[in-house]
C-alpha cells in the first residue's frame, strides 16, 4: 500500500467535489495499492474516501494478497446469492448514504458497477456515479524518477529485442512469423511476460493500416515493413514504432520515411514544460502537411505513457493541457498511403524539469532488412 498516493488521492477526491472512489481491478488500483487481480467472474471492488481506510471487496481466495495491509476486507463465498449482501455492509461501513461516488468509465466494468450501484441505491434514492476518471489521472500523469526508470528500462528491452530480431527477417517470411520472433526476444531480453500489446508487424499495403492485425501475409521486395512493439517492466511500459525497408524500395517510399522522420524531430523537440500537449502535434503534423501529405497523417501525434500503453496526457491539436515534469508520452507521426505502403516513427518522451528526454534512441532511419 503506497501510503504517499493514497494521502494524494484523499486531496485529489476533495478537491473533485466526490466522497468516494471505486476502482476495480486494473492499473490504477495497483498504483494506489500495489494490488494486483485479474479480471474474472469473481467481482473485486475497492472503495476509497478522503477520511477512511480503503475498504475491498474480493474473493476469499484472494484474502492472502491483502494480509498485513491497512484495508477492511470484505471477503465473499463462492455463493453469487452472497455476494450482492457483502457489497451492501462494505459501503454501510462506510456511510455513502445519498454521497457522490466516482468511478473509471474507460475501466470500470458493468459487473463491478451494478453490485456498488444496487449497494449504494439502497442507501440513497438517487444515486449519483460521476466520472472519476481525472481523479486518479492527476495522480498518475506525473511519473516519479521509479517510474521513469522502469520506463526507461522498458524501452531498453524493447529495443534490443528488436535488435536481435532484425537479422532473423527474411523476404517471405509471414508478418505472424516475425512477430513471433520478435515476442521472443522481448522474453528473452527480459519484458515481464503481459506486455503492453501484442505487437504489430505489417508489410506492403498493411502498412498503410496503422493498426493493422497481423497476417499470413509475406514481406516481399519493395514493402516498407512498419514494426509496433513494446515490453513491459514493473508495471510500466515501452511503445516504439521503426519502420524497415524490405529489399529495394521506390523513391517516394524513402521520400515519405524520410519526412516522418523529420516529422518525428519536430514533435521531440516541441516537448518541454509548460507547453501545451497541442504543440507536439502541430509540430509533427506541420511537417507532414509542407510536404503535401498531411490528408495521409490520420490520427493524432502521440498519447500518455506509464502503467498503460494508452493514457494521459494526449498530443492531440486541440488539446490545450500544460505539460509538466513527469509527463510521459509517444512521438507517433506516419504517413500511410492507402492500399500501397506506410511509415510511422514512434518514441517514447519525457518531460524534465527544463526540457524533455526521449528514452528510446534506436535508429530512425531507412534500414534495410531481408
Amino acid at each position: 500500500m503506497t501510503l504517499p498516493r493514497l494521502s494524494k488521492l484523499s486531496v485529489s477526491l476533495q478537491a473533485s467535489n466526490l466522497d468516494a472512489l471505486v476502482l476495480n481491478a486494473g492499473p490504477s488500483l495497483v498504483y494506489l495499492t500495489g494490488l494486483h487481480f485479474h479480471l474474472s467472474e469473481r467481482p473485486v471492488a475497492a472503495i476509497f474516501t478522503a477520511d477512511h481506510e480503503p475498504v475491498i471487496i474480493l474473493p476469499e481466495l484472494e484474502m492472502l494478497k491483502v494480509k498485513g495491509m491497512p484495508v477492511r476486507a470484505f471477503p465473499y463465498s463462492e455463493n453469487p446469492a452472497e455476494w450482492d449482501g457483502v457489497f451492501r455492509q462494505a459501503v454501510q461501513s462506510l456511510g455513502l448514504d445519498r454521497k457522490r461516488v466516482g468511478v473509471e468509465p474507460r475501466q470500470m466494468r458493468l459487473l463491478e458497477f451494478r453490485y456498488i450501484e444496487a449497494a449504494v441505491g439502497a442507501m440513497s434514492r438517487r444515486p449519483d456515479f460521476p466520472d472519476a476518471s481525472d481523479v486518479v489521472s492527476r495522480l498518475r500523469v506525473r511519473k516519479d524518477a521509479d517510474e521513469v526508470a522502469a520506463m526507461r528500462k522498458a524501452v531498453q528491452i524493447a529495443q534490443s529485442a528488436l535488435e536481435a530480431t532484425i537479422p532473423l527477417i527474411r523476404i517471405g517470411m509471414t508478418e505472424k512469423e516475425i512477430a513471433g520472433e520478435l515476442v521472443v526476444q522481448l522474453l528473452r531480453h527480459g519484458s515481464q511476460s503481459e506486455m503492453p500489446f501484442a505487437p504489430i508487424v505489417s508489410g506492403g499495403p498493411n502498412a498503410a493500416n496503422p493498426h493493422a492485425s497481423l497476417s499470413d501475409r509475406k514481406i516481399r521486395p519493395g514493402d516498407l515493413l512498419v514494426v509496433d512493439w513494446g515490453a513491459a517492466v514493473d508495471g510500466y511500459v515501452s511503445d516504439l514504432t521503426r519502420t524497415f525497408a524490405v529489399g529495394d524500395v521506390d523513391e517516394e517510399c524513402r521520400k515519405i520515411h524520410q519526412i516522418v522522420q523529420e516529422a518525428n524531430a519536430a514533435g521531440r523537440a516541441a516537448g518541454r514544460p509548460g507547453a501545451p500537449c497541442a504543440a507536439v502535434d502541430i509540430a509533427a503534423r506541420t511537417v507532414i502537411e509542407q510536404a503535401g501529405y498531411g490528408q495521409y497523417f490520420t490520427h493524432r501525434t502521440g498519447h500518455g505513457i506509464g502503467m498503460e500503453g494508452h493514457e494521459d496526457p494526449y498530443m492531440r491539436g486541440d488539446n490545450q493541457q500544460l505539460l509538466e515534469p513527469g509527463m510521459a508520452y509517444t512521438v507517433e507521426p506516419g504517413i500511410y498511403l492507402p492500399e500501397r505502403n506506410g511509415v510511422r516513427i514512434e518514441d517514447n518522451v519525457v518531460i524534465t524539469e527544463d526540457g524533455a528526454e526521449c528514452l528510446s534512441d534506436m535508429e530512425r532511419g531507412l534500414r534495410r532488412v531481408g
